[in-house]
């Protein structure tokens, strides 16, 4: 299945800046050591791809996940085969002390780039779920650079997403506070970053959810009123690369909005994603419909889809990759634009967000309103809107 044709789109995104650049990524991967943290994940797996086949020195992948590291491992010795550099997968915690471990006994790397996170809207809706996205995308990036600062690391690279940009969730708020951290250490460490839109069905996304449905013989169920714009896979992890490889210190790399990267519904992919399957999507009114209806539609050619407006928790009718209080740089490539920070710091706020969110740990009690009032606090401005209703209560 072409996934470009699905997103709307004949060609890639940054073909013409990495064929520019080609010699100088070979040049710097090759000879340099890498850490890929979260790399088994979608966006880890293009970017653990997109270094192998520039031959580094060494390339380690850290991921929670053992299955999904088994399959990047396959997939690269399919693709790939193999390389003369020291490239070994580890499945660890980060937040654990096997993990410190792992870092004690070598930690000797050029590169670290950190694509761990938890990045679904999903994960804000209970208050444990919510202290665990805060965990793993703000205090175990802020202590992987520290420990990359100790090694002497040259470069760090963290993920974030265009839901930084003036948030209105949880999930995107907890990437602009991460942003913060990043700033503080940026006067220790060489550091970067990468907003960008939604990666066409990488796991978990909603993409990805209609193989799961075809697969299961379930409806297809899309909101018609949320436009996005999307990646593919292999688009995301040339993006991370060339911003871990050429972005200068504070750098934040996002794709230029052009012709070939525009605003497309979830409803829109759905109906193509069918045809592409040669099924006619058949509109039903409510899920009960759509469910009975699995029985006899798609013998007939028909798939049974369920196409409503958004009405959960932290949705953002559009997306966007940076504010107007941010300094752009849109020469220097073709189809990447750059923020660029100065270093700016507000060391109070971010110490009042740890000790606060220290001292609800230790006693082991908080509620979701205890975080969202810390959010506030810590972002002006925050677009947050409570309306009781989330994902996981639709189908």
């Amino acid at each position: 299945m072409n996934i470009l044709n699905l997103i709307g789109r004949d060609k890639e995104l940054f073909q013409h800046d990495i064929e520019e650049h080609e010699l100088d990524l070979k040049n710097k991967i090759s000879n340099s050591r890498f850490l890929v943290i979260g790399g088994a994940g979608s966006i880890g797996q293009a970017v653990t791809k997109e270094i192998f086949k520039r031959k580094p020195k060494k390339l380690h992948i850290v991921d929670i996940s053992e299955n999904n590291m088994v399959e990047l491992v396959r997939d690269i010795r399919s693709s790939f085969g193999y390389i003369d550099g020291d490239f070994q997968t580890f499945a660890l915690d980060v937040g654990s002390i096997e993990y410190d471990a792992f870092i004690e006994a070598d930690g000797r790397y050029d590169y670290v780039l950190n694509l761990s996170a938890l990045k679904h809207v999903r994960s804000e809706k209970d208050p444990f779920t919510l202290m665990r996205m805060i965990k793993v995308n703000i205090f175990n990036t802020d202590k992987t650079i520290q420990q990359s600062i100790d090694k002497g690391v040259k470069k760090y690279f963290c993920v974030s997403t265009d839901k930084a940009a003036n948030p209105v969730n949880m999930m995107g708020a907890s990437k602009r506070i991460m942003e913060m951290f990043l700033m503080r250490k940026s006067k220790d460490i060489a550091i970067s970053t990468a907003r960008f839109a939604n990666v066409a069905f990488s796991d978990g996304s909603l993409l990805h959810g209609f193989n799961q449905r075809i697969q299961k013989r379930q409806p297809i169920v899309a909101p018609n009123d949320i436009k996005r714009y999307f990646v593919v896979p292999k688009e995301s992890g040339e993006l991370c690369l060339m911003s871990c490889i050429l972005g200068e210190n504070r750098d934040v790399f996002f794709p230029k909005l052009n012709e070939n990267l525009h605003l497309i519904t979830f409803a829109d992919i759905a109906i193509k994603y069918l045809k592409n399957l040669g099924y006619e999507p058949y509109l039903c009114n409510n899920e009960d419909e759509a469910r009975s209806l699995m029985a006899t539609l798609p013998q007939q050619g028909k798939w049974p889809c369920l196409f409503t407006a958004s009405d959960t928790t932290g949705e953002k009718d559009f997306e966007e990759f940076f504010t107007d209080e941010e300094v752009l740089d849109m020469e220097r490539f073709e189809n990447l634009g750059i923020i660029k920070n100065e270093y700016k710091v507000e060391d109070d706020k971010l110490n009042l967000f740890s000790e606060r969110i220290n001292e609800l740990k230790s006693r082991k009690s908080w509620t979701k309103k205890d975080i969202i009032d810390l959010f506030f606090q810590m972002i002006p401005g925050f677009g947050h809107k409570e309306t009781g209703k989330y994902l996981d209560s639709k189908m």
